[in-house]
C-alpha cells in the first residue's frame, strides 16, 4: 500500500477539511496514516478512509485525541454531563458511566475514537498491551489513541462489528459501518466523510 502523501494532504484541504489544515490535524492524521500501515500492511483503502472519518467526526475536526464533551479536564467534562443527563438530553443513557468509581476513576469517552465505560477500557487493554483500567488518562495519548481506533474498529472490540463486515471484495456499505462505533446514528454523514477521504487515498 502506497499512499501518495503530498497529494492526500492537498485534497483533504478541500474535503473533508474547510480550507485549511493545522499543523495538529496534519500531525494527527499522519498519526493514523502511519499505525493503519504499520498494523495492517496491505490494507483495505475504504477501511482506513472509514477510520480517518471516525476520527474526524469523534474529535470534532481536531484529529487529536479528546474527552467527552470536548472538556480540559476529566472533572470539567463530569460535570457538562451531569448537566445534561439532568435535563434529559442524554436520553439514549441509563447510567451515568462518567461519574467517578469507588477508586475515584471516571469511564468517560477519551481518545481519537471515544471509548467509554470501564468494560471497553479493560477490553482495548488487552488488545493493545497498556493498562489503560490503571491509568485510563492513557486514551488520550496520541500514539495509544490511535492503536485503541485502528486495533478496535478492525478486530470489532467497540460493538461486535468490524469493518471487514462492511468492506471488503463484494461491497462497501459506507452507512452501515457507522454500527462498529455507534448505531446508525449520523451514519449518512460519516459516509459522506470516509468517501471524501477514499477520494483522496486513491
Amino acid at each position: 500500500m502506497v499512499i501518495n502523501r503530498q497529494r492526500f494532504f492537498a485534497e483533504i484541504r478541500d474535503n473533508p477539511f474547510p480550507e485549511r489544515l493545522s499543523a495538529r490535524q496534519v500531525e494527527g492524521t499522519e498519526l493514523v496514516l502511519d499505525e493503519f500501515e504499520a498494523r495492517a500492511p496491505g490494507g483495505d483503502l475504504r477501511q482506513l478512509a472509514y477510520i480517518l472519518a471516525t476520527a474526524f467526526h469523534e474529535t470534532a475536526q481536531t484529529m487529536q485525541p479528546v474527552r467527552e464533551t470536548l472538556a480540559a479536564s476529566d472533572d470539567a467534562a463530569i460535570r457538562i454531563l451531569d448537566r445534561a443527563f439532568a435535563t434529559g438530553r442524554l436520553g439514549q443513557v441509563r447510567t451515568p458511566y462518567w461519574r467517578r468509581d469507588a477508586d475515584g476513576k471516571s469511564w468517560l469517552g477519551r481518545g481519537l475514537v471515544q471509548l467509554t465505560h470501564k468494560r471497553n477500557y479493560q477490553t482495548m487493554s488487552d488488545v493493545i498491551g497498556v493498562d489503560l483500567v490503571a491509568q485510563p488518562e492513557r486514551a488520550l495519548e496520541p500514539q495509544v489513541s490511535a492503536a485503541i481506533l485502528i486495533e478496535g474498529m478492525l478486530r470489532g472490540s467497540f460493538t461486535g462489528r468490524r469493518l471487514s463486515q462492511y468492506f471488503d471484495a463484494s461491497r462497501a456499505d459506507w452507512e452501515g459501518a457507522r454500527a462498529i462505533i455507534n448505531g446508525n446514528d449520523r451514519a449518512a454523514l460519516l459516509a459522506g466523510y470516509g468517501r471524501a477521504f477514499h477520494a483522496t487515498l486513491t
